[in-house]
């Protein structure tokens, strides 16, 4: 499971320049069944860096939630920005929740700013219904960037978590994936990773007509009178995205690049789910709400070492073998 991870470590030796004082450790414990565990304690909790036990503090704090909502809408994401419209209030209340604020930013060749934080969930559903496809991409590390930018500008004490909904794989940013994980990694970022198909997304909507393709201010819902016009009913033509052989091809090639769902989730303490449905989609922001919201914020002081070199980290529950502690899979240290 860890073999993304350290892969990523190697390419990243000797590449970093900030330091990290402190390590965060979010630690999600579950039974055989899946099910969370709560009302642990930090004697509890047992957490090693590199095999050895550390010491460690667990926050008993609920820190406000400060959510980067980061969506690609690149020329192959039409379907899954027609599935996010209504998904506002989920992204609200179960994943920034009470005291947290959410920001939304989207991504195809290049990074657009579309709502700032806000606890107001009907502002973000609205920015989410007015989502379109905007162009090439996407470059995913870049938006990666804007998102840790934003919360680093941030009011210090409260949990920072950068939700993406994209594609696994990169496809052009000027950003460097070395400098993006050194990033995630001096502000205690989480990332969770909700990835789609791009082949697969079309066929999953309904099929659209000529009134859905209109700007959202002119479209005619119910015909209001016998003399005014009606909707336009006919069948629009299926948004299959770019497709064509070229394309095709050019997907199998980017198959060799590193795959970003699993590397940052992993990296971070957070999650990498895949989804098709609009159901699904919904279903998977579900479970990563509730699992940020029952998880046991570990944090300890890192010992140092060569620097560079990649420290694993692990949680164990004393005495509990039949629980299993769920958190990143490590840290990087920092000269």
């Amino acid at each position: 499971m860890a073999v993304g991870v350290l892969a990523l470590a190697g390419c990243l030796q000797a590449q970093f320049r900030t330091t990290a004082p402190l390590v965060v450790a979010p630690t999600a414990v579950v039974d055989a069944k899946g099910r969370y565990v709560d009302g642990l304690t930090a004697d509890d909790l047992i957490l090693y860096d590199n095999n050895v036990a550390q010491k460690t503090q667990l926050e008993w704090v609920t820190y406000p939630i400060d959510l980067v909502i980061a969506v690609q809408t690149s020329a192959n994401a039409g379907a899954v920005i027609d599935k996010l419209g209504g998904s506002g209030i989920l992204f609200s209340e179960l994943l920034a929740a009470e005291g947290g604020e959410t920001a939304l930013i989207t991504f195809s060749h290049e990074v657009r700013r579309h709502l700032d934080f806000t606890g107001n969930g009907e502002r973000l559903t609205h920015a989410l219904r007015m989502l379109r496809k905007e162009g090439g991409g996407p470059c995913t590390l870049d938006a990666l960037r804007e998102a840790f930018a934003m919360l680093e500008r941030r009011s210090p004490g409260r949990r920072r978590i950068v939700l993406l909904v994209a594609e696994k794989r990169e496809r052009g940013s000027e950003s460097a994936l070395a400098d993006i994980a050194a990033q995630a990694q001096r502000l205690n970022a989480s990332v969770y990773w909700l990835s789609f198909s791009p082949f697969l997304q079309p066929y999953t909507v309904r099929a659209k007509t000529m009134e859905d393709l209109k700007p959202e201010a002119e479209r005619i819902k119910v015909q209001k009178c016998a003399m005014c016009p009606k909707p336009d009913t006919r069948p629009a033509p299926p948004d299959l995205g770019p497709g064509g052989l070229i394309y095709g091809l050019g997907e199998l090639a980017r198959m060799s690049k590193p795959d970003l769902s699993e590397l940052f989730p992993r990296a971070t303490g957070g999650r990498s789910m895949g989804f098709l449905t609009k159901g699904a989609l919904e279903k998977t922001i579900a479970l990563v709400g509730e699992e940020i919201h029952r998880q046991y914020i570990l944090t300890f002081e890192p010992k140092g070492g060569e620097a560079g070199q990649f420290h694993a980290v692990r949680v164990a529950v004393k005495g509990r073998p039949e629980l299993t502690a769920r958190t990143r899979e490590g840290y990087w240290v920092l000269p």
